[in-house]
């Protein structure tokens, strides 16, 4: 894995593309991955990714003026998405090409559907599925099982990516990877 600044603080990552930008106080938690032209930017405050979150090809994640951003673990920030100076608590799914703002704040086991733009300030309950633009709660349901599913999915592909394997859902391992997390996860319910 390559350097970074100073003050890049990578705690056993799983991978990080090579086309991936990281500056200023940014600290990527163990297991996560940065995919193809991602961008994190923290010239003032802090950007923090936990344990086995995904940051999905072309993200662009950044510190608002008066807040840095915050992501949980187990989370999958998707395509094209835009994290500006905003919280995600853990186990959450940011859909494709939506844009959190300044100060907002996602609760853990939540969704934000595609193309949704959480506006400054906004405070998401957990186990909340948000759509819209401006975004709202649509519906109240736990998602956390799902969205840990997804970073597993992200997590295995990741080590595969490491080793120069592409193709790792055709893999007997990657299978019983995700039989044991689902059944680890329901051996907590």
């Amino acid at each position: 894995m390559r350097e970074f600044g100073p003050g890049v603080v990578l705690d056993n990552p799983a991978f990080i593309h090579e086309t991936a930008l990281i500056y200023g106080k940014v600290y990527i938690g163990e297991g996560a991955s940065l995919w193809p032209y991602s961008v994190i930017r923290s010239e003032m405050h802090e950007v923090r990714i936990g344990k086995r979150t995904n940051i999905q090809d072309f993200v662009m994640i950044h510190v608002g003026n008066q807040t840095p951003t915050l992501i949980g673990e187990n989370c999958s920030i998707t395509h094209h998405c835009t994290i500006h100076g905003a919280e995600i608590g853990d186990n959450c799914l940011i859909g494709i090409n939506s844009t959190l703002m300044d100060g907002a704040k996602i609760g853990r086991n939540s969704i934000v559907a595609g193309h949704s733009i959480v506006t400054e300030g906004t405070v998401i309950p957990e186990n909340s599925i948000v759509a819209g633009a401006p975004a709202k709660v649509i519906r109240t349901r736990d998602s956390g099982t799902a969205n840990i599913m997804n970073a597993r999915f992200y997590y295995e592909n990741a080590l595969a990516y490491a080793a120069g394997d592409h193709r790792v859902t055709e893999r007997e391992s990657f299978a019983r990877a995700m039989a044991e997390e689902m059944q680890a996860l329901a051996a907590k319910t």
